[in-house]
């Protein structure tokens, strides 16, 4: 049993002490008075000031601390459209379906069968078959969306430690199998390229639509990458 000496102080707990593996978190986004909005270049945030130095350095940006109450508190929004990764191997990009209904969630699954709870896992999920339907079902809150983590090292600074980025794109969901073989035909660590890329069109009714989506192109191994 683990000592519980923060839950009764929790401003104690030391900054630079992360819950999971990672010393921070890529965003494509961020919340202004409460309303999502998107960005054109890439926000960091970190608990740790060193690793905020860094990416500072390396992607733009100045360092902020922000009034968050996560571990992640420090912010830097670089100037950073793409950024050079390295992935571990097929591992690093992991997805599921899921559905929140404020904290609590209420369907979970892997687009054709249940991953939790324990008693429907491998149980169908319901979940429409055409993807236009499941779009449809994600938008109005009647179905799960696309839940992917990318866990990889800065190649600039490769000791750095490891980042995440969390997304529900379903641009990148539509293309995982692609992402997923070209790490296979690499067959461990790979350099790869994580950018905001810009989506333009008009519609049929004469809109201008623009947008960013998040994209991941697996360029080569990482051992001959750092033996060039």
């Amino acid at each position: 049993m683990a000592i519980r000496i923060f839950e009764t102080d929790p401003d104690a707990m030391p900054r630079g002490t992360f819950s999971d593996d990672t010393v921070g978190r890529f965003h494509s986004g961020r919340q202004v008075n409460g309303i999502p909005e998107s960005l054109a270049t890439w926000r960091v945030s970190t608990g740790d000031p060193d690793v905020a130095a860094v990416v500072a350095q390396l992607l733009g940006g100045q360092p902020e601390e922000t009034d968050s109450t996560s571990e992640n508190f420090i912010e830097i929004l670089t100037g950073a459209e793409r950024v050079k990764i390295v992935l571990a191997d097929a591992s690093a990009v992991t997805s599921d379906m899921k559905l929140w209904n404020g904290s609590a969630l209420i369907h979970h699954c892997d687009g054709v069968e249940y991953l939790s709870p324990d008693e429907d896992r491998g149980k169908a999920c319901g979940c429409p078959a055409l993807m236009e339907d499941r779009k449809a079902a994600a938008k109005s809150k009647r179905g799960p969306s696309p839940s992917i983590s990318v866990t990889f090292r800065l190649a600039d600074s490769y000791d750095l430690g490891l980042f995440r980025f969390q997304t529900g794109s379903w641009k990148l969901a539509e293309v995982l199998h692609e992402i997923e073989n070209a790490l296979d035909r690499v067959g461990g660590e790979a350099l790869a390229e994580l950018s905001l890329e810009l989506v333009e069109y008009t519609t049929k009714k004469g809109r201008d639509v623009s947008y960013r989506k998040p994209t991941i192109r697996v360029l080569k191994s990482w051992s001959d990458a750092a033996a060039e």
